[in-house]
């Protein structure tokens, strides 16, 4: 049942109808709202039980965001900042995408999966230095008022309660006003419409404090339990003719009961479409005999994502070829992983996991030139057309986190304590690529792991989850058990 559009003023309208007077005008071009009758208008106030309201304990998140907020204050002295939540997004006609806030709105108010659509986090400056910072949102109608019936935007009538001012302030602490006493002005930095600004916020995400890194080990965990899920499903998967949905709808099952969502489209990719990179349309038959990689993650309530690819042999054990493929990854995976360390250069992951594809790839006999010339940035990348893409991301609040950073502080950037990436490699082999020999055709692989960067070194938050050619045929015999 999708009632969106009943309410006034949202997609389907195309004018405001006064709700108080419960009438809809002849000309009105709303086509699923009903009039309102005397009686309803006349009751609809009355014979409601108190609702005391308790406030809830500050979120454990709080002060990490406080933090945040500090150090965007102080990069930004006497400017006034705004940081939206953004609204909800119209998927089709009166039925909206699920609301999720923008990942810096977030990060600075710890607010997560709770945050209503149109909220806004305001820093003043102050005189003296420092900001006084505000959240302001459209808070709850009293049932007195017409929207608690008829805006099904926002209406409780539709959507059920929504918090107050004063809860979210003892929530989140923050100080909290309603969204009407906001006013923007032409000297306002605001994210994503200041480069400055969005930057920073993005910037500001590289290194993940304990309660983000604490939120990425739940995800992966989470996530590690969804592909359980999809491996004890295999023959359900097998069997239907569109497996690679089943794939996807089990995983989602996992996301939403476990966590907030999904933090990406899921990549449920079998035979051939392991190939194309971001396979999302998942509408293929899952064979035995066949590969299929799967690329999910699981957001949690916190907006944390993992990001986590896995490639299983659908009959339970590989054969000689893509056994051997998938170990080139693997060790791809593990040359990167060796290379991580604290004050290395990011792109030195890239550059160990393409020497080991290049040389792989030539031992086979795929490459025109040898590795190191293939390993040429200016004359050679032979190999990536086995492997196009680059070997890792940050990761956070955003699946591809810290995206508008400085590109000297991420693909060129040092590995720092605190930071969380992806370590990624693959092998794609095109059904149609003739440069291989035909028992490679079709065969995609990519092994992706979550890394947490520490003092000491690497930590491979999802190394729980089996990685090498053994272990996967071990992992399937268990969960099919």
């Amino acid at each position: 049942m999708s009632t969106a559009g009943e309410a006034t003023g949202t997609t389907e309208a195309t004018e405001t109808i006064p709700a108080e007077s419960g009438q809809i005008p002849e000309n009105s071009t709303v086509n699923r709202r009903q009039g309102f009758g005397d009686g309803f208008l006349e009751t609809i106030s009355d014979g409601w039980a108190e609702r005391p309201e308790v406030l809830p304990v500050p979120r454990e998140q709080a002060p990490y965001a406080a933090r945040r907020r500090d150090a965007v204050s102080a990069a930004f002295p006497g400017r006034r900042l705004v940081v939206p939540a953004g609204p909800y997004r119209v998927r089709s006609n009166d039925t909206d995408y699920p609301f999720r806030a923008h990942s810096a709105f977030a990060h600075l108010t710890g607010w997560a999966c709770d945050a209503v659509p149109d909220s806004v986090l305001v820093f003043d400056p102050l005189p003296a230095g420092g900001h006084d910072v505000t959240l302001y949102f459209r808070e709850r109608a009293d049932r007195t008022t017409a929207e608690f019936y008829a805006d099904a935007s926002i209406g409780e009538f539709w959507i059920g309660p929504r918090p107050s001012r004063a809860a979210v302030a003892a929530d989140l602490q923050i100080p909290t006003d309603h969204i009407d006493a906001f006013s923007a002005s032409p000297d306002d930095l605001v994210v994503d419409a200041d480069a400055d600004l969005t930057r920073f916020v993005s910037e500001l995400r590289l290194r993940k404090d304990d309660y983000e890194v604490a939120q990425l080990q739940l995800a992966v965990d989470v996530t590690a339990d969804g592909f359980d899920d999809i491996l004890a499903d295999l023959p359900r998967i097998i069997a239907h003719p569109r497996g690679e949905r089943i794939v996807e709808g089990v995983f989602h099952q996992r996301a939403r009961s476990d966590g907030n969502w999904e933090g990406y489209d899921t990549i449920a990719a079998s035979g051939p479409h392991a190939c194309y990179l971001h396979w999302t349309r998942n509408d293929g038959a899952v064979r035995p005999g066949d590969l299929i990689l799967i690329d999910a993650g699981v957001e949690v309530d916190s907006l944390y994502t993992a990001d986590i690819t896995r490639t299983i042999p659908v009959s339970g054990t590989f054969t000689d070829v893509q056994r051997r493929v998938y170990e080139a990854v693997r060790e791809a995976a593990d040359a990167a992983f060796a290379a991580a360390r604290p004050g290395a250069k990011f792109s030195e992951l890239n550059a160990a996991a393409w020497r080991v594809i290049a040389e792989r790839v030539h031992e086979w006999g795929f490459l025109p030139v040898t590795p190191a010339e293939s390993l040429d940035p200016a004359t050679g990348h032979h190999h990536r057309r086995y492997m196009v893409h680059g070997t890792s991301h940050h990761l956070g609040i955003d699946v591809h986190d810290c995206a508008q950073a400085r590109r000297e502080l991420y693909a060129g950037g040092t590995l720092e304590p605190g930071m969380v990436f992806t370590i990624e490699p693959g092998l794609y082999f095109q059904i149609d690529d003739l440069t291989v020999p035909e028992e490679y055709r079709g065969i995609g692989v990519r092994i992706e792991d979550d890394i947490l960067m520490t003092e000491d070194g690497p930590v491979n938050l999802s190394a729980a989850i089996p990685r090498t050619a053994d272990e996967v045929e071990a992992w399937i015999a268990r969960q099919s058990a």
